[in-house]
C-alpha cells in the first residue's frame, strides 16, 4: 500500500498543476480575447484616421506583444507540466516491479481450451459491465461463440440497472412482480424497498402528489406483516407532506444514497435468482491476484538470496499461504473423506497444516493424547494447528 501512496502523492500533484494550468491559461486567454475584441469593435466604430495610424500602430504593436508573451508563458508551464508527469511514470517504476514472470506459470494459457475460457470469462465480464459492443468484437475477432440464452439475462439485468441509474423505477418494479415468488423464496426485500422508494419519490413531489401517494399505498398491502414498522413511517410522514418532508422528524426519507443501495439490492437478488455471483469472477480473481503478487515477489527474491531453490518447485502451487480476506473465501459443498460425510456449520471443514482437509469430527476423532497423525501424509501435527475452511 506504501508503494500504491506514493505514486498517488506524484499523480496528485499532477492534476493540480493541471489544474492551475487550465485556470490560469482560461484566465488569461479571456483578457487577450477581451482586449483585441475591444480594439475590433473600436475599428469598426470609428474607423482609422491618418492621423491616427501611429496611434493605431503602437496599440496593434502592444497588443501582438502581449499575445506572444502570453503564448510563450503558457508554453513554458506546459513544459513544466511534462517534468511532472514524467516523475509519476519514474515513481511507478521505483515502486513496482514490472517483470513477474518470474512467480507466473508459463504453460497457463497454452491450450486452445484455456483460452477459449479465458475469453469467455472477459466476454462475461463485458456483458456484466453493459459493454455489449466490446463484448461481441471480442466474440468475433477470438471466435468464441456465446449462446443467446446466455446474453439475454445480462441485457435485461443492465436495462433495469441504468433505468434505476436515472431514478426510474418502473422496469424494476416489473421484473420484480413478474418474479415475486422466487424472490420470496429467496427472503428477498427487493420489491417491497422498491415500491417504498417509489412511495417516497412521490412525497418529495410535495402536497400535489398526496392523493397518488394515498392510492399507491395499497401496494404495501402484501408486505404489511414482514414490514409494518416501515409502511408506518411511511404513512406517518403524510402528515407533514405540506409543510415539506424535508422540514420534518421525517427528512431522513429523503436520503440520496437509497438510490445506489437499491441499485446493490437488485444486483445481488437478479444475480442470485440467475444462479451468478454477485461480483464478476474476473473482477474476484484480479483483485485476489492483485493482493498476491506483492507477497509472491517478496517469497521469491527471499527465495533467490538465500538460494533455496528447492522450496518453490512447481508454479501450480504457492509456497506460503495468503490470507486474502474473508471476501475472497469461496469454497463448494465439501465431504468428509475419512467419515464419508457432507459437512455443514456445526461440523465444518479443517484444513490441516500438511494441506490435507477433513471435517472437524474426524479431526477430534483421530486425535489421540492432544497429538493428531494425519491419515494421508501421515504427519504428526497439533490438532490446534488445523484452520477452519469457509463455504
Amino acid at each position: 500500500m506504501e508503494q500504491c501512496a506514493c505514486v498517488e502523492r506524484e499523480l496528485e500533484k499532477v492534476l493540480h498543476r493541471f489544474m492551475t494550468y487550465s485556470h490560469q491559461s482560461e484566465e488569461r486567454l479571456d483578457e487577450l480575447l477581451r482586449n483585441v475584441c475591444e480594439l475590433r469593435s473600436q475599428l469598426v466604430a470609428f474607423g482609422v484616421q491618418d492621423a491616427d495610424l501611429s496611434v493605431f500602430s503602437q496599440t496593434m504593436t502592444q497588443c501582438c506583444k502581449e499575445i506572444k508573451e502570453t503564448v510563450q508563458m503558457l508554453a513554458s508551464k506546459h513544459k513544466d507540466i511534462h517534468g511532472s508527469v514524467s516523475k509519476v511514470g519514474k515513481a511507478i517504476d521505483r515502486n513496482f516491479d514490472a517483470e513477474v514472470s518470474a512467480v507466473v506459470a508459463e504453460t497457463v494459457w497454452d491450450t486452445p481450451e484455456r483460452q477459449k475460457y479465458l475469453s469467455e470469462t472477459i466476454v462475461e465480464h463485458l456483458y456484466r459491465q453493459g459493454m455489449l459492443n466490446v463484448a461481441e468484437d471480442l466474440c468475433q475477432e477470438s471466435g468464441v461463440v456465446i449462446d443467446m440464452s446466455m446474453k439475454q439475462p445480462f441485457l435485461e439485468l443492465n436495462r433495469i440497472l441504468e433505468a434505476l441509474r436515472m431514478q426510474d423505477l418502473r422496469p424494476a418494479l416489473e421484473w420484480a412482480v413478474t418474479n415475486r415468488q422466487r424472490l420470496l423464496d429467496l427472503n428477498s426485500t427487493l420489491e417491497f424497498k422498491l415500491h417504498r422508494l417509489y412511495f417516497i419519490s412521490l412525497l418529495n413531489g410535495g402536497i400535489g402528489n398526496q392523493m397518488e401517494a394515498l392510492q399507491y399505498a395499497r401496494h404495501f398491502q402484501p408486505f404489511a406483516a414482514q414490514h409494518q414498522r416501515d409502511i408506518q413511517i411511511l404513512m406517518g410522514s403524510l402528515v407533514y407532506l405540506r409543510h415539506g418532508i424535508e422540514n420534518s422528524p421525517y427528512r431522513s426519507l429523503l436520503e440520496t444514497n437509497q438510490w445506489a443501495e437499491i441499485c446493490n439490492i437488485f444486483t445481488r437478488d437478479a444475480c442470485a435468482l440467475l444462479g451468478l455471483s454477485v461480483e464478476s469472477p474476473l473482477s474476484v480473481s484480479f483483485a485476489s491476484g492483485c493482493m498476491a503478487l506483492p507477497v509472491l515477489m517478496n517469497i521469491k527474491q527471499v527465495i533467490e538470496q538465500r538460494q533455496c531453490s528447492g522450496v518453490w518447485t512447481h508454479k501450480d502451487e504457492l509456497p506460503i499461504e495468503i490470507d486474502l480476506g474473508k471476501k475472497c473465501w469461496y469454497h463448494s459443498v465439501f465431504a468428509c473423506p475419512i467419515l464419508r460425510q457432507q459437512t455443514s456449520e456445526s461440523n465444518p471443514p479443517m484444513k490441516l497444516i500438511c494441506g490435507h482437509v477433513i471435517s472437524r469430527d474426524a479431526l477430534n476423532k483421530l486425535t489421540n493424547a492432544g497429538k493428531l497423525k494425519c491419515p494421508y501424509c501421515p504427519m504428526e501435527q497439533n490438532p490446534s494447528d488445523a484452520k477452519q475452511i469457509y463455504f
